[in-house]
């Protein structure tokens, strides 16, 4: 009963929300979304570049739908579509299947509190989405509470394990968890930042002060201390749990990067969601001020191609994160009935993180840097997710 009257107070936000997403590529309006059909599940998709990361052995469920006749939900985090960086890459590889597929597709977004995740998934879930996508380690909670309050349908969520205070996983065959490993990703745009550094001296901007970040700041040092044994490194968090407005903050981002700027640093590398468009402002103002070339490296999306034209000179490289590739993927496996819950890391090998090259700034380097890459694959090179 709870369920329910949270569902009748919810249907009207979510018919706006459904609404303002438009129609499908196949031309029908969005509307609410409609239990999914019943049929014969099509083959397995097999398609060049379909890469298998799962990782542990759970249980493996078919889906019996065709990808027309069912809803897929991705429910962002505060920020939402727009952020040009981890929503935006979410929903890059949600746009791409909805063209594909020509599914029904609902979104929603968390809102600047945080404290209505459990009811969109629960919103989403009761309205008949065959997958429901949480986009960040803060649906944790929400994600376990409805995938045992729905066995039927499928959900992910991204940058989270499921786990209970001992540390043990849940048994939810219905849950797919996509992981990244962002620290190698880091370690290759840290070895960037020491390459090009003239002064000796960069730096690390967190969004919050988290385990999570610390993997990025782990491995930004790593990569740039391999290059450079001397380096120095500043590092600021810009909040500190449970304040999680650094991630929405630009002003705190420049403020950041400025400090930096002034005290040498000429990279400077985020980790900090919406709050790295202050970084990039800053990287153009303290270079105009000093006279110099100033670096900023974005993070998430190849943030180059989301920024304006006069802070794109400015942006260094950016730190990949296939937020994308991994919601495509587990979009893929509804439709073509090979879901499968557990955890799924994306890593260097099958590219789920890696670094950009818009702009051509790195290209001098990035030989240097794909032998890294390749030495990280192998072994070689070993790179630490945590500080210490």
């Amino acid at each position: 009963m709870k369920r329910y009257m949270r569902l009748l107070a919810l249907l009207a936000a979510l018919t706006l929300v459904i609404a303002a997403c438009g129609g499908s590529e196949e031309g029908g309006d969005t509307t609410e979304a409609e239990a999914p059909a019943t049929t014969e599940a099509p083959a397995p998709d097999t398609t060049e570049g379909s890469t298998d990361t799962t990782e542990g052995s759970t249980d493996t469920t078919e889906v019996m739908v065709d990808g027309s006749d069912i809803s897929v939900a991705l429910v962002f985090d505060i920020g939402g579509r727009g952020d040009q960086s981890f929503n935006d890459a979410a929903a890059r590889g949600f746009d791409e299947k909805l063209a594909e597929y020509g599914f029904e597709p609902v979104e929603l977004q968390a809102n600047t509190a945080g404290d209505d995740r459990d009811e969109l998934l629960d919103l989403a879930a009761s309205q008949g989405a065959a997958l429901v996508i949480g986009n960040g380690f803060l649906f944790e909670d929400a994600v376990e509470a409805n995938a045992e309050a729905y066995p039927e349908t499928f959900f992910a969520i991204t940058d989270a394990a499921l786990a209970d205070a001992d540390f043990a996983p849940y048994d939810l065959p219905n849950v797919s968890e996509l992981l990244f490993a962002e620290h190698e990703g880091s370690f290759l745009v840290g070895a960037a930042a020491a390459l090009k550094s003239t002064t000796g001296k960069i730096g690390f901007i967190g969004g919050v002060a988290i385990p999570l970040i610390q993997k990025f700041e782990a491995g930004y040092r790593a990569g740039a201390e391999y290059i450079n044994p001397d380096i120095e490194i500043v590092s600021n968090y810009l909040t500190q749990p449970p304040d999680f407005t650094g991630f929405t903050d630009p002003a705190k981002g420049a403020e950041a990067a400025n400090a930096m700027y002034d005290g040498g640093a000429d990279v400077v590398y985020h980790a900090a969601g919406g709050s790295g468009g202050g970084l990039f402002e800053s990287a153009k103002a303290k270079s105009e001020e000093q006279g110099t070339q100033l670096w900023a490296i974005g993070v998430d999306s190849d943030q180059y191609l989301t920024a304006s034209a006069e802070l794109q000179p400015y942006i260094l490289t950016s730190m990949l994160k296939r937020v994308d590739i991994a919601v495509a993927s587990t979009i893929d496996d509804v439709i073509n009935g090979s879901f499968t819950g557990g955890d799924r890391v994306f890593d260097l090998s099958v590219d789920g993180v890696g670094y950009s090259t818009t702009g051509g700034f790195v290209d001098d380097i990035a030989a240097q840097l794909d032998e890294l890459k390749a030495m990280i694959i192998d072994g070689t090179i070993e790179v630490p997710s945590t500080l210490g």
